[in-house]
């Protein structure tokens, strides 16, 4: 749980500013701006697919997450340093995509402590998601805080000083789950999973949801201080708002969960989505802005925790394949994403970017309906 809220900082330090970053300091156009964030996302899939096969082949999932920690540093200070698009979206995405696999691996890896344990998976997910909600509460505002005060610069070296410190919490402390060669997890190819329809459904699903969220995140900084004229940090302290709603939130569903069922309890995330999507395209005041922050809070804070179990469920014995399926349905739904939103915000305006997210996330409640509970 230390090792994901110190992880989670360091992410919350960089996610939030990044489309300021790439439009004030790297002078990216919007479309350019967009084609970042999907080529990122196609190069985290490559990448965290090929880990995840070997991870759960054989061996310790620590020593590839320390890996993954090593290039998120390295990551960092490129961003602190270079200011060149060319730089950043090739040198930059490859150790993005390598570091941020360490979330997943973390994730694969806290589900074979339970089991190994025979201890509730569900609930113990739901705090050590938790942990990255607290993270996005002090991360974005302290984010916005150090680049528009200190520069772009400070933050991100801010930010590889936070992945230093994670690197040495994972050497020293974080618990180890060693398996044989030759386990059952597989790659995802020999267990045929796109066989199974509620898997299939489930990811499109997903897809749709992450789209939805990232679009938000992309161009929300943007729109809010663009085209309604609102102050640069109410972007932080809306990022910060959402997670820290999320925290009890998703101590409730994991607590809850058994009860009703990951079907039920993600219908009803989702539907909260589609509440708070069409509130942004009637409310744009900040505080009808915060205040519909509850809603993007049930939204995320239950399909990133019970949507991720109800990946594993679906896929038994397969942690770590289930849990990278369900981050890869993050990642192309930053494809999904980086592509309308940078369209649509160059060749319309912000303001058009919204009615097409609160479709799309009207679209992922019909699929979200149509997956069988596990």
């Amino acid at each position: 749980m230390a090792t994901a809220f110190m992880l989670g900082v360091a992410g919350a330090l960089q996610m939030p500013t990044l489309s300021l970053f790439l439009t004030r300091e790297v002078k990216a156009l919007p479309f350019q701006v967009g084609l970042f964030y999907t080529v990122n996302a196609i190069a985290g899939i490559v990448v965290s697919m090929t880990l995840a096969r070997r991870s759960d082949r054989s061996g310790d999932r620590r020593r590839l997450i320390l890996l993954c920690c090593t290039m998120a540093i390295a990551n960092s200070l490129l961003f602190a340093f270079s200011r060149h698009y060319l730089a950043l979206i090739t040198l930059g995405v490859l150790l993005a995509a390598l570091g941020n696999t360490a979330m997943p691996q973390l994730f694969a890896l806290a589900r074979e402590y339970t089991d190994s344990r025979s201890r509730e998976a569900a609930m113990f997910s739901s705090v050590m998601r938790a942990q990255l909600s607290l993270a996005w509460v002090i991360g974005p505002p302290l984010a916005y805080m150090l680049a528009l005060n200190y520069g772009f610069t400070v933050m991100y070296t801010v930010a590889a000083t936070v992945f230093v410190v994670s690197l040495v919490l994972i050497l020293m402390a974080l618990p180890s789950v060693p398996r044989a060669a030759g386990g059952t997890g597989g790659s995802l190819s020999q267990v045929a999973v796109w066989r199974n329809r509620d898997v299939r459904t489930l990811f499109g699903a997903s897809v749709l949801m992450w789209a939805c969220n990232t679009m938000y995140l992309i161009d929300m900084p943007l729109w809010l201080s663009q085209s309604l004229g609102l102050p640069d940090k109410l972007a932080g302290i809306l990022m910060g708002s959402a997670a820290g709603l999320e925290i009890p939130l998703m101590l409730l569903a994991g607590y809850f969960v058994k009860r009703t069922g990951k079907r039920r309890m993600m219908i009803g995330a989702v539907s909260a989505g589609v509440i708070f999507y069409l509130g942004l395209l009637a409310f744009h005041t900040k505080p009808a802005l915060i205040a519909l922050q509850i809603f993007n809070a049930a939204f995320i804070g239950i399909i990133a925790g019970i949507g991720m179990l109800w990946f594993q469920d679906l896929m038994p014995g397969r942690a770590g394949a289930a849990t990278t399926l369900f981050t890869n349905s993050i990642l192309t739904g930053m494809i999904l994403a980086g592509l309308l939103q940078g369209l649509l915000a160059q060749n319309m305006g912000h303001a058009a970017v919204y009615p097409v997210i609160a479709g799309l996330a009207v679209l992922a409640l019909w699929m979200t309906f149509r997956v069988k509970e596990a």
